[in-house]
């Protein structure tokens, strides 16, 4: 299967799947560590407000994947989703350096897109579900608890109150 296949297939099933209501605060599903935040924009809106909060905190942006676009070329409908990719090396790279395989989360993956309601999100893989998958342990707890407040500073410049 084609990487765009392959993209478009993850897009279509992570866009369909469950998860927090609006009427949760973001907590991360259990099962899966995905960690849904719902937006206060619209998905262009809440895109331009993250790539901002990026830059503004000096986090490397890697690069802006619009899986909706991806569908339409291959001739398949999803509803819009863009997944942006970004980090801090010398943090993320901790994580890498624990064990390879956390390179299949590193670096840093967010999620924006619409359910079938029209409401924007924004989802990510918990950093501590990331470390459980990937067994990592004798890191600094620190770094942990750091990944986590810059993301959950990320998705809170654009939750919905």
């Amino acid at each position: 299967m084609s990487r765009t296949l392959l993209t478009v297939a993850f897009a279509a099933m992570t866009v369909g799947t469950g998860g927090a209501r609006a009427d949760e605060t973001a907590q991360p599903e259990a099962a899966s560590g995905i960690v849904k935040v719902k937006s206060a924009y619209s998905r262009a809106e809440t895109i331009a407000r993250v790539k901002q909060d990026l830059a503004d905190k000096g986090i490397k942006f890697f690069d802006e994947i619009d899986q909706s676009k991806l569908a339409a070329d291959a001739g398949i409908t999803i509803r819009p989703s863009t997944l942006l990719v970004f980090g801090n090396p010398p943090l993320g790279t901790l994580f890498i350096a624990a064990n390879p395989l956390a390179g299949l989360d590193w670096p840093v993956r967010l999620l924006v897109f619409e359910d079938e309601r029209g409401d924007v999100w924004a989802a990510y893989t918990d950093f501590g579900y990331i470390a459980q998958r990937h067994a990592i342990h004798g890191m600094d707890k620190d770094s942990f608890t750091k990944a986590s407040g810059v993301i959950g500073s990320i998705t809170g410049s654009v939750q919905a109150k």
